[in-house]
C-alpha cells in the first residue's frame, strides 16, 4: 500500500498541510492536529481520484526546536515514571505475597500497603473474603 507524508506546521491557528509526494506537492490545512490526517487523506484523495482508504497517511508535525526539547523532556519524564511505577509495582506485588504468606488477611495487607482490600484480593487472585490457611 503507498504511503504518503503529511508534514504540517502550526501557522496561526491553523495547522499548514503539505504532501511533498502528490503531483509536486499538495497543500490543505487542518484547525487541529487531531485533524490533520483526515485533511489530507481527502486532499490526496480527491488529487488522484483514488479511493481514501487505499493509501496510508504518515503525520509528521514539523515544530520549532525549542518545542521539540520541552516534548523529548516529557517524554523521557513519562518513560522513567513508566518504569518507576512497573518497580513499584512489582514490590508491591512482592510485599503483599509476603504478607499474605504470613497469614494476614486482605484487609491487614490492604491497611499496610495503602490499598483497598478488594484491591488486594484481585492482584492476589482469591476473592476478599478468603481467609489464609493456617499452618501448625
Amino acid at each position: 500500500m503507498t504511503a504518503y507524508t503529511a508534514r504540517c506546521r502550526r501557522s496561526g491557528r491553523w495547522w499548514a498541510i503539505e504532501v511533498p509526494e502528490v503531483n509536486g506537492g499538495i497543500y490543505t490545512q487542518a484547525r487541529r492536529l487531531d485533524g490533520v490526517e483526515a485533511t489530507a487523506r481527502d486532499a490526496i484523495a480527491l488529487t488522484l481520484d483514488v479511493p481514501p482508504s487505499s493509501f496510508e497517511v504518515r503525520v509528521v508535525p514539523i515544530l520549532p526546536a525549542e518545542w521539540e526539547s520541552d516534548l523529548d523532556q516529557v517524554r523521557e519524564a513519562r518513560r522513567t515514571a513508566a518504569a518507576a511505577e512497573r518497580t513499584a509495582q512489582a514490590a508491591v506485588d512482592r510485599v503483599m505475597r509476603q504478607l499474605m504468606d504470613a497469614g494476614l488477611t486482605v484487609r491487614d495487607v490492604g491497611a499496610l500497603l495503602g490499598l483497598s482490600y478488594q484491591r488486594v484480593a484481585k492482584r492476589a487472585g482469591r476473592s476478599a473474603g478468603d481467609r489464609p490457611r493456617l499452618t501448625s
